[in-house]
């Protein structure tokens, strides 16, 4: 029988939480063919709860940076001794621990080291400044004794390839499940307007750079002096500093409609009812929303960064504009709102380095493969 634990013990909310939940579900089934023991260390077992699975929860090293390194690199080392031989260490959260184990692996979902942030950030969003920095440095600790590194993308491989100084081999792109509109989730028909829509749902983190938008929101109404649109995104303008910023200095424009977080299925009848999409965000490991709003074969504005041209892969209309200039995206904005198109673009698939997994299954047949002498 082979053990494969999986620490997670910093997921807790948001696509990292769904990754969890994905991998312990495939683990799960694994596990009931009798070969394979499953450990999962997590942040609460209620979280993502599968048979056949043995955990072990602890809430502490979430609740400061101090605690999260030394579970990960003290604590980590006494379990692994106590569960006993461990033939796949799996970390889902960016860390190469120090454990006692056959193999190793970790899942880097943070693309932080390669964000390129602002003075203004430190006063607006210090936390964000704070992971930019530090995150390199705790990618590159330990980072060569796993046997495999997993990210999203090939614009992620070659970065790691560059900084960290791996191999090709031991990079592994693990492409994410594509969600695709389900006909329960879409329900309401387009309303009757003149109104062209505009929907970025994404949270009011700065890196998201919702100010790109607003900004070009101000050309549109200031200076063309145009009306007949709507730009939906997807927070209040109250949850933290940043949003506060946002709404205090654009909240004012008549376009702009702070509708808050949606759950799933209103933000899915959003995407039907808006005409493009619009994500300036400045750094992303993939950019779910582009592969959601991609299924409905609609426009959609993106940053000119390697995630959105990956992401975008195989979308039929898409255009790209530089997130410093709002006012590149407020021309693209006009031309669709009045009906011209000619300038979005079927966007070519990218030729993607082996190894690659489409699915779990595929991932851990990689994972657990033995080297041959």
């Amino acid at each position: 029988m082979k053990t494969i634990v999986i620490s997670a013990v910093n997921l807790n909310k948001g696509g990292t939480l769904t990754i969890l939940r994905d991998c312990l579900s495939y683990l799960s089934s694994l596990a009931q063919t009798g070969n394979y023991r499953i450990v999962a260390i997590v942040h609460k077992r209620e979280l993502s709860d599968y048979p056949h699975i043995e955990y072990i929860e602890s809430q502490w090293p979430k609740k400061r940076w101090i605690n999260r390194l030394w579970y990960e690199y003290v604590s980590l080392k006494k379990i692994s001794r106590e569960i006993g031989h461990i033939d796949l260490w799996l970390s889902l959260h960016d860390t190469s621990p120090n454990v006692t184990a056959k193999r190793q692996a970790v899942y880097c979902h943070n693309p932080f080291p390669f964000y390129k942030w602002t003075w203004s950030e430190c006063f607006k969003a210090p936390k964000i400044v704070l992971l930019a920095l530090f995150s390199k440095w705790i990618y590159r600790f330990r980072i060569h004794r796993n046997s495999h590194v997993i990210v999203q993308q090939q614009w992620l491989k070659n970065e790691f390839k560059q900084l960290f100084g791996l191999s090709k081999e031991k990079l592994v792109v693990a492409l994410p499940n594509k969600t695709a509109p389900t006909s329960d989730l879409v329900k309401l028909s387009k309303p009757t307007t003149d109104n062209y829509s505009f929907i970025y749902a994404a949270a009011p983190d700065s890196h998201k750079n919702f100010e790109s938008i607003c900004r070009a929101v101000k050309v549109l109404e200031q200076e063309y002096g145009i009306h007949n649109f709507k730009v939906y995104i997807t927070f209040r303008g109250n949850e933290n500093a940043y949003a506060q910023w946002i709404f205090n200095e654009w909240g004012t424009l008549k376009a702009l409609a702070f509708i808050g977080f949606q759950s799933r299925e209103t933000l899915f009848n959003y995407y039907q009812q808006s005409d493009c999409l619009l994500f300036p965000s400045k750094v992303e490991t993939w950019g779910l929303p582009i592969t959601e709003f991609a299924s409905f074969g609609k426009p959609m504005l993106l940053a000119d960064y390697p995630y959105a041209r990956e992401t975008a892969a195989g979308s039929m209309m898409t255009a790209f504009f530089d997130p410093d200039k709002p006012e590149q995206l407020a021309e693209q904005m006009r031309r669709l709102i009045e009906n011209d198109e000619a300038f979005l673009e079927k966007i070519p698939h990218l030729q993607l380095e082996h190894p690659i997994s489409k699915n779990w299954k595929e991932l851990f047949e990689i994972l657990l493969k033995e080297e041959k002498n």
